[in-house]
């Protein structure tokens, strides 16, 4: 048997594995289900999903072996696996941010850790969520190898060592006309026929949502509440950057950098504005730029190899690669075994608010996140609250009051008042109790 970390052997000897619920058997969840046959601390007992038999199959294909899906419950009710009397661990992988805020809410309840793989609900009302967490006594965490979990550590790394932290976030393919993507237009950006997607289970809302800017700025709104860094002022600039300009390109302005001020997150593209790939890209990296606080640090910069600016003071640490599900069970083991999240929301620092992606006309029904007809654009939070704006969260399923223009901010005034879900009353109690 291969040697496991310490504290995972101890857990092993005197209690065997965790025991973990998954809500949302997607492609995270996936990746996630294929570790855990390598990964004897870790026990799935429940699985809910909306289509039991996708749930099966999902398991089938990656490989688990017919006794393990034998051994495992299977139910359509995320309640009913939150509630299992033999769960520890909730994993909460729908995407979707009303299920998300539901099924977290219960895991608090219940008493069980919630590793929200389900970044959407915790733009909306993560804030709220992690109090309640914390005041029950249970981690509320970022899931591990998704990217805001991983830029967290980054960011804790480089304060830790003394660093003031000058810029983090990730990589992505991006070009200014994505915004008014669509899932009808998806697929040709991405290289592939709808017939080839189709073939490979690929959901275009969803992928569409990578594309047009919302699911970047969902990730980095994460970030930044996690850890008190800046929105920008309205909407990611997305500059083009490969993984070895990051310290000469995301800085201050002043520095000879892109950004009007430090400690704000951004995303880099892994394409140049007219379409061209960037040599050593950071399209599925994460990185955190850092600025050396005294002249003796900068020099050890220089002194041990470490690429930066023309000054000397700003330098770059960057992954590559993110592994999201295939990583996931770190976060179940900080907060299983030692009580800690991998990343968790702490303020309400920034938002993601509905923007108009065409002219919209009154009565039309919203179609929320990678739809046809909002994306979602990352602003401080105090100015979401100032406009009163819709958060991309709630932009699903309810009828607009009166015209929008391309472009413009939709507000809760301009949509039909019949939202009285929980995750819109959650909502609204986030807002009053962190918007001072």
């Amino acid at each position: 048997m291969k040697q496991l970390p310490e504290i995972i052997e101890k857990r092993l000897g005197e209690r065997g594995p965790i025991k973990v619920a998954v809500i949302g058997a997607g492609k995270f969840a996936s990746m996630f289900l294929a570790q855990v046959p390598t990964s004897p601390h870790l026990e799935i007992t429940v699985i809910a999903d909306l289509d039991i038999d996708r749930a099966r199959a999902a398991c089938r294909s990656v490989g688990w072996p017919s006794e393990m899906i034998a051994g495992t419950v299977f139910t359509d009710d995320g309640v009913f696996a939150v509630e299992h009397p033999d769960v520890e661990v909730v994993v909460e992988a729908t995407g979707n941010p009303a299920a998300g805020i539901a099924h977290a809410r219960a895991a608090i309840r219940e008493g069980r850790h919630i590793v929200m793989v389900n970044v959407e609900a915790d733009v909306l009302a993560g804030p709220l969520l992690a109090r309640e967490a914390r005041a029950a006594g249970v981690v509320y965490a970022m899931a591990y190898g998704d990217q805001p979990a991983l830029v967290c550590e980054m960011v804790d790394w480089a304060r830790t060592c003394g660093f003031d932290v000058v810029c983090a976030g990730k990589g992505t393919k991006y070009l200014p006309e994505y915004h008014a993507s669509t899932p009808e237009t998806v697929w040709p950006y991405y290289g592939k026929t709808p017939e080839e997607a189709a073939a490979a289970g690929m959901n275009p809302q969803m992928f569409n949502s990578f594309l047009d800017g919302t699911k970047s700025s969902i990730e980095m709104a994460a970030i930044a509440n996690a850890c008190g860094l800046r929105a920008p002022m309205d909407g990611l600039l997305f500059p083009a950057c490969s993984a070895d300009d990051l310290q000469s390109v995301l800085i201050p302005k002043a520095h000879g950098g892109v950004l009007p001020e430090s400690g704000t997150v951004e995303v880099v593209s892994s394409l140049a504005r007219d379409g061209a790939d960037l040599e050593r890209d950071l399209r599925w990296g994460v990185y955190a730029v850092f600025e050396a606080p005294n002249d003796y640090s900068a020099a050890c910069f220089q002194q041990y190899g470490l690429r930066t600016d023309a000054t000397g003071r700003f330098a770059a640490l960057y992954r590559p690669y993110h592994l999201i599900g295939l990583e996931l069970g770190v976060s179940i083991v900080n907060a299983a075994l030692r009580g800690e999240a991998t990343g968790a929301t702490r303020q309400w620092t920034a938002d993601v608010v509905a923007v108009a992606k065409r002219n919209l006309k009154a009565g039309e029904i919203l179609d929320g996140e990678g739809g046809y007809t909002v994306w979602g654009k990352i602003v401080p939070a105090a100015t979401s609250a100032g406009l009163n704006a819709l958060p991309i969260g709630l932009a699903h399923g309810i009828a607009l009051k009166s015209n929008i223009a391309e472009g413009a901010v939709l507000t809760a005034d301009a949509v039909a008042a019949t939202d009285n879900s929980e995750a819109a009353a959650v909502r609204r109690q986030m807002e009053q109790a962190f918007g001072s």
